[in-house]
């Protein structure tokens, strides 16, 4: 199983997913999220898969997140728009995002990496 595995290297949460997939010996590519964000047809792609609605992949505690005033713009954009946005700015989108193409978890939860990734 390919997992891939878009982090921020600065993110607490990151560390401790990553730090979770080692001991667990999970092999994984790294992506460094900020520098190479997924495009916005993987993104949709990720959603799809998700079964998670789209404002769950918004990084809502992110100085981007309130500087653009998403809290109350997100409820009236399309779905098209959302990816847009997401797409354009790796900051934007919550983390770590972690998938094997089938199956896709948005941040870390220890129950759910287990899951998902354990073997």
């Amino acid at each position: 199983m390919a997992i891939t595995f878009y982090t921020y290297p600065k993110c607490g949460t990151c560390r401790k997913a990553k730090k979770w997939l080692d001991q667990n010996d999970v092999s994984y590519e790294e992506i460094h999220l900020i520098d190479s964000p997924p495009s916005k047809e993987e993104l949709s792609e990720l959603h799809k898969k998700s079964g998670l609605e789209l404002k769950k992949f918004f990084n809502t505690s992110g100085v981007k997140y309130r500087e653009l005033g998403l809290k109350d713009k997100l409820a009236d954009m399309s779905d098209d728009e959302k990816l847009e946005l997401l797409a354009s700015d790796g900051k934007l989108i919550k983390r770590p995002l972690t998938t094997d193409g089938t199956q896709v978890t948005v941040g870390f939860k220890e129950p759910e990496f287990e899951e998902k990734w354990q073997g």
